[in-house]
């Protein structure tokens, strides 16, 4: 069980932010946290502490200057995601980005396109991709959301989802929304299933706030799947030790 580090991008900014409240209007936005520092200073900091495969998050328009700080002062050490494309991948990759993340771009209106989806793959290599599926809970099944969160897709997250999207990427980042932010604890359900699932490295991200959620989250996967953290650690406002999390995890 690896820890992943995150940097989460909105409006040119660190912040943590509640993902469900991400709207047309900035207004109405939750903030958890709003970060002094810029985005190299947190990129410097993983790369200082020999951790990988973490990500940077672009939370809609104006990032890309902010991201590319990041990139740059931790060359190959970081995925990139938030509005990635077929047309601006290989430019992110170039920046520094060891994969690019893509999430709504392959569910336009909704729906699984696999012919986008090929395509992307066949630009950037396999390789080089990783899947979002950001999922939300509805009648006791896990299903895709897009446009900031806030449109289901028809898309499930299964045994059969995962396995036929496996085929074209080298991991996966599964956001479980109804907790993304919130400090309320794992999805249980859905980790436990994640393990039993995934046959590729996948990073969950949702709810950890203590070391006690860690250990729970180790035990019903099994250290199957890594773990991020944001709004829980004490970089980012709260509570829950950064250095305690990395040591944790490099124990585990």
């Amino acid at each position: 069980m690896k820890f992943r580090p995150c940097i989460d991008l909105h409006q040119g900014k660190v912040k943590q932010i509640v993902g469900e409240t991400l709207q047309e209007d900035p207004g109405k936005v939750v903030e958890n946290y709003v970060s002094s520092y810029t985005p190299d200073h947190y990129a410097a900091m993983y790369r200082e502490d020999g951790l990988t495969g973490g990500h940077i998050i672009m939370l809609g328009p104006g990032n890309e200057q902010a991201a590319e700080l990041a990139l740059r002062a931790y060359p190959g050490g970081m995925q990139i995601g938030g509005g990635i494309r077929e047309d601006n991948a290989e430019r992110y990759l170039e920046m520094g980005a060891s994969h690019v993340i893509v999430t709504s771009y392959i569910f336009p209106e909704g729906k699984l396109s696999l012919e986008r989806l090929e395509a992307l793959a066949a630009k950037v290599g396999k390789e080089r991709l990783v899947i979002d599926l950001s999922c939300k809970e509805k009648d006791g099944k896990y299903y895709v959301v897009t446009n900031q969160w806030r449109t289901f897709s028809d898309f499930e997250v299964n045994a059969e989802g995962i396995a036929r999207l496996e085929t074209y990427c080298a991991e996966f980042l599964i956001h479980a929304v109804d907790v993304e932010g919130k400090r309320e604890g794992v999805q249980e359900r859905l980790a436990a299933q994640l393990a039993e699932w995934t046959s590729v490295p996948t990073t969950y991200a949702g709810g950890v706030r203590s070391i006690a959620d860690l250990e729970r989250f180790r035990e019903l996967t099994q250290g199957k799947l890594d773990i991020t953290i944001g709004s829980a650690l004490d970089i980012f406002g709260g509570d829950l030790s950064y250095r305690e999390v990395v040591e944790f995890c490099r124990q585990a």
